[in-house]
């Protein structure tokens, strides 16, 4: 088993123990989902508050585990095998601090989904880029689009502009922390604009090797 499979198993069985833990002080309905402004706006049972992210978790990771073993450019996965290693590792921490949010809330500890998601994502988005920059052509990891996955040269070329801008949009994500009423537009607008300008990019050097 590879070590950076030991550490994602660690922080799964952490996020069951910490339910494990907690739930005599839950109450029966939990506070799980926060509207854009950081509000309450849904609520669960207290075993699918305290379980649902640890459950998610492990659906996921057999995902993420799968991905390297069944891709048939498996060899190419494996020349940035690291990187990936690294964004799961990066990605259940995510969870993970989610999961820690949603039960502090309950206990009256009361933390802004609005402060963790720009943190959170904001590294995993500058992560992101860190990986693009460093993904060989597969068919499961980076930006895949018909025309990356059709043209070597056009792939390296998408995922370097690819990497550099989730980087950016990375950064902005982090401002969402300033701006918690408008958290969610810092999040989600420069990653729709990266994927947006890396579709057309890749499509417009894809015409570029044909000529």
């Amino acid at each position: 088993m590879r070590k950076s499979e030991i550490i994602i198993i660690g922080i799964i069985l952490l996020s069951f123990v910490v339910g494990i833990y907690f739930y005599p002080q839950m109450p029966e309905k939990m506070a799980s989902h926060w509207n854009a402004q950081g509000e309450v706006d849904g609520y669960m049972s207290k075993f699918w508050g305290l379980f649902l992210m640890p459950l998610t978790l492990v659906g996921l990771t057999l995902l993420f585990f799968a991905i390297p073993r069944i891709d048939p450019l498996k060899v190419n996965i494996e020349k940035f095998r690291k990187y990936y290693d690294g964004f799961i590792i990066l990605f259940s921490i995510f969870i993970l601090a989610a999961h820690f949010q949603i039960i502090l809330w309950n206990v009256g500890i009361k933390i802004s989904p609005n402060v963790i998601l720009p943190i959170g994502l904001g590294l995993l988005f500058f992560y992101s880029g860190i990986l693009c920059e460093n993904a060989k052509r597969n068919w499961f990891i980076g930006i895949r689009t018909p025309w990356t996955l059709s043209n070597d040269v056009v792939w390296d070329k998408t995922h370097k502009i690819g990497g550099k801008l989730f980087k950016v949009a990375g950064v902005v994500s982090l401002f969402g922390i300033f701006f918690q009423n408008y958290a969610l537009l810092f999040v989600l607008l420069p990653l729709i604009l990266v994927a947006v300008y890396t579709i057309i990019y890749s499509y417009v050097e894809y015409q570029k090797q044909m000529k």
